[in-house]
């Protein structure tokens, strides 16, 4: 059809949104290494104040709640939680801003 109305993917019925289901080796490990960052800049920041005998209660808050990168599953490291989705879970690159939030937290159980 030519005009106002041509057929689109949408019309036709054809996938939008392309994104893949599972994450590729390139996003898991850039995604490690940004987990592995965030530990690194905390470290830092500990050892900053602990040589200034200083104490920061976020800080401390921060390293009790986050686990490492090197503790969390890869369970946790590449899905987060979703109640909305049939398991409960979804990939974390479906997830949008996914690579500026820090998603290590998630429901017990879940």
């Amino acid at each position: 059809m030519f005009g106002p109305f041509k057929a689109s993917s949408i019309r036709l019925g054809g996938l939008l949104w392309k994104n893949p289901w599972r994450m590729s080796t390139n996003q898991k490990y850039r995604q490690r290494q940004r987990l592995k960052a965030v530990d690194n800049v905390i470290a830092i920041v500990e050892a900053g104040l602990r040589e200034k005998n200083m104490e920061c209660k976020s800080l401390d808050i921060l390293k009790a709640e986050l686990p490492k990168e090197s503790e969390m599953l890869p369970k946790d490291k590449y899905t987060i939680f979703n109640r909305s989705s049939k398991h409960y879970r979804i990939g974390l690159h479906r997830m949008p801003k996914w690579t500026r939030i820090s998603h290590r937290v998630n429901p017990k159980g879940f």
